[in-house]
């Protein structure tokens, strides 16, 4: 009976493992899993932007529609000349190509088949993209790169695509503890329920109406107004450990009465408090030149709303968000395996006049020291 073989770059395999690697980086990617949506409707802390995967092109533009803000009219004076012009302030994401690859080796080395192989190299690759991917979204949205040792670019890391690191405006930046800046942190300046309330208190009474700064929007989860707070585990620890157990308890329960919803954004969360959700993350991003003598170590958790960030693809040309290609070299003797993804991430900022604004997340800058 004839045998059918899928050899090496054949296009069939190419096609099949390119959709394997996006179902596995989307599953294993936790921005992906937990935070994003796609198109400009959705209401979630990212959005994925979809409109480049079929289309040419390395920019998406979006727009924010500022809320009217012009006087009534009353009882039967003239209406004409005085409406209002609808105001618009403008943002762009660009997407480039990023690549990485596998080599298996040579046939005495490998000593198995090459399908197995590529199921080993689909494997190791979903799990060097999801990383990526997750690191690079962390540091957009922080707009640093922080200094933590195990990232895969290193500290002097400036972002892809011509998307550079947008700072944390002024009106959307608090520090913990009676701090006001980077340089008064000081090492007891931790991440406690009282700065939660602040967040929370800054998210509902900033912005709108007639000063110009965009309101934040929180996150709708089946019907409810939810806001999410990302810290690093230290942040989470300093929390626990400055907060009575009844109180974490009830944090707690909060959450998991509503994981009841089998919402992802509940889905491994620490817990809830005055309706912000409560996740924690090694990759939030840490910096150790705070306070007054540049030595204090520090994190930036993320309190995020809807629209923080915005995430676009474009296809490699095989209608998915990933490619995969194989060849040999040596004259047959190795297979190399390589994968490549066109995408951008960008944190949304506006600027309104002539000042910058971020939209749908604040910066909390926290003391964070490792505990251990």
């Amino acid at each position: 009976m004839a045998r059918t073989v899928i050899g090496v770059g054949d296009a069939q395999a190419v096609k099949k493992y390119s959709a394997f690697l996006a179902v596995d980086v989307g599953k294993k990617s936790y921005f992906n899993r937990k935070m994003m949506g796609v198109g400009i409707e959705a209401e979630t802390p990212l959005q994925t932007l979809p409109q480049l995967e079929n289309d040419a092109g390395d920019t998406i533009s979006y727009d924010l529609v500022m809320a009217l803000k012009m006087k009534p009219v009353q009882g039967d004076n003239t209406l004409r000349g005085k409406e209002e012009d609808l105001k618009f302030y403008s943002d762009s994401v660009k997407i480039d190509q990023l690549r990485g690859g596998v080599n298996t080796g040579g046939a005495m080395t490998r000593k198995r088949t090459v399908h197995n192989l590529r199921k080993v190299a689909r494997a190791r690759q979903s799990d060097w993209w999801s990383r990526l991917f997750d690191e690079t979204i962390f540091c957009y949205l922080s707009g640093a790169r922080g200094v933590a040792t195990d990232f895969i670019e290193d500290t002097t890391f400036t972002g892809y695509a011509g998307n550079s690191f947008v700072a944390p405006d002024s009106a959307h930046q608090v520090y913990g503890g009676a701090a006001t800046s980077k340089a008064s942190l000081a090492a007891t300046d931790k991440l406690t329920l009282s700065l939660i309330d602040k967040l929370v208190t800054k998210a509902n009474t900033m912005g709108g109406g007639t000063t110009g700064v965009p309101r934040i929007q929180p996150c709708m989860i089946d019907g409810e107004e939810r806001y999410v707070l990302l810290c690093h585990d230290f942040q989470v620890y300093d929390l626990r450990t400055s907060t009575s157990t009844g109180q974490w308890l009830d944090i707690q329960k909060a959450a998991a009465a509503a994981q009841g919803s089998d919402n992802p954004i509940f889905k491994g969360s620490e817990g809830m408090y005055n309706g912000v959700v409560i996740h924690k993350h090694r990759n939030v991003i840490r910096f150790s030149d705070y306070g007054a003598g540049s030595n204090v170590a520090a994190a930036r958790a993320l309190f995020l709303g809807r629209q923080a960030g915005v995430v676009a693809f474009g296809s490699p040309g095989n209608d998915l968000r990933f490619d995969w290609t194989e060849e040999t070299e040596d004259r047959g003797n190795q297979v190399v395996i390589s994968t490549s993804s066109i995408f951008g991430v960008k944190k949304t900022s506006f600027t309104v006049g002539s000042n910058s604004y971020d939209f749908g997340i604040i910066a909390a800058d926290t003391a964070a020291a490792d505990p251990t």
